[in-house]
């Protein structure tokens, strides 16, 4: 190919497929929106359902090929990678049981993976996940997409930059409430089915969400843990609600509160970060605003596009303040940055990314599991990676 040729390929939209996310599933279309915002990919390809059927009708519904529809993943990861125009970057949004079994196939055949949170099911998947991507030349990306809100990157900032100090203490909670009863739909049953989502309900469903937060702003690694987990429910067979006591490495201490059965909160994330110098608070339902507070001084309110905000951040957002912006352009922001590295990656550069990847969604899984651990032994504290 001549240097023109190769530089067309490397600005043209990554050809994209999708496994899972078909008809009525909510987090497909999430992904699918966010990888248009910015124009990087197309999606050309997918395995969109277990079901033939309505993976057959999702397809048409998307307007794929009719050869481009697939009825599993195995089928598409194989024919893809022969195909001269095959898709360079497969989505993965299936229930958390089928991440490991699907991006294993796409992994080896050397197809980049933009794989749904949390990592697997297990954490034996997770160690297997670990070794498929060291073993192939694909990168993998995780999609925490709250680590791509313009203000989580400004508190991750400040924090790295020095502004609060050594760190004391970090307080991280992510309340839901529409688990309070026994709910059945498509959402909720594999969610609180363990041979699907795993152990972990609401620590794997939403507290892996606030677990990473808690890292990706602070730098701070998790050594040990104390968890008292609930199944509030009757008849649930996973935790909806955990109250978790966290170490981290250098002293720090820290708190998680993740529930699904709290009254009152839709999506209720939000940290609290306390340092010898200062303090931050951020929170999702108003997530263009964060609250930066020195010891002695009036409170600073930093808002995303506005007064304050970092000049480095300014890629993150779209629209100027005072514009809400938050939940799709998030996911776009993670979308857009793993199309950069993917190209980089291509052109054989350094695909540097602030995105999440396999090390964070083995500690995701390392969380759920001493969480499990810990509550089983009386809210023992236990190591991670013990």
């Amino acid at each position: 190919m001549t240097i023109e040729g190769t530089n067309r390929a490397l600005t043209r939209p990554i050809r994209l497929g999708m496994v899972g996310g078909g008809k009525d599933a909510f987090i497909g279309a999430v992904h699918r929106i966010a990888s248009r915002i910015d124009g990087k990919y197309e999606l050309v390809a997918g395995a969109l359902s277990s079901t033939p059927e309505r993976a057959r009708e999702s397809g048409h519904t998307l307007g794929l090929k009719e050869d481009r529809i697939y009825d599993c993943f195995l089928e598409m990861a194989k024919r893809e990678a022969r195909l001269k125009d095959g898709i360079e970057a497969v989505a993965i949004v299936t229930p958390n049981h089928m991440h490991y079994p699907v991006a294993k196939e796409f992994l080896k055949r050397g197809i980049h993976v933009i794989c749904d949170k949390p990592l697997t099911s297990t954490l034996a998947d997770a160690k297997k996940m670990v070794k498929a991507a060291e073993k192939s030349d694909a990168l993998f990306f995780l999609t925490h997409n709250y680590t791509g809100y313009p203000m989580v990157r400004q508190a991750r900032e400040l924090v790295q930059n020095g502004d609060l100090g050594p760190l004391r203490v970090v307080q991280v909670e992510y309340a839901q409430d529409w688990l309070s009863v026994d709910l059945h739909n498509k959402q909720a049953d594999w969610r609180t089915d363990p041979a699907r989502t795993g152990i972990g309900g609401s620590t794997g469903d939403i507290g892996t969400h606030a677990f990473n937060l808690a890292c990706f702003i602070t730098g701070l690694k998790a050594e040990s843990l104390a968890a008292d987990l609930q199944s509030f429910v009757p008849g649930r067979k996973v935790d909806d609600n955990a109250h978790v006591m966290l170490r981290f490495e250098g002293g720090a201490r820290g708190m998680l509160w993740c529930s699904q059965v709290a009254p009152g909160n839709e999506n209720n994330l939000k940290i609290r970060v306390y340092g010898e110098k200062a303090g931050l608070e951020w929170c999702q339902e108003n997530p263009n605003y964060l609250q930066f507070t020195q010891f002695g001084a009036p409170q600073q309110l930093i808002t995303r596009g506005g007064a304050g905000m970092s000049a480095s951040i300014a890629s993150t957002t779209r629209v100027p303040a005072g514009h809400p912006e938050g939940y799709l352009e998030g996911f776009a922001n993670l979308y857009s940055e793993a199309a950069d590295a993917i190209r980089a990656h291509q052109s054989g550069k350094p695909a540097a990314t602030l995105i999440p990847g396999i090390e964070e969604g083995l500690a995701g899984e390392q969380f759920i599991d001493a969480c499990v651990r810990s509550s089983a032994r009386n809210s023992a504290w236990v190591k991670l990676d013990g």
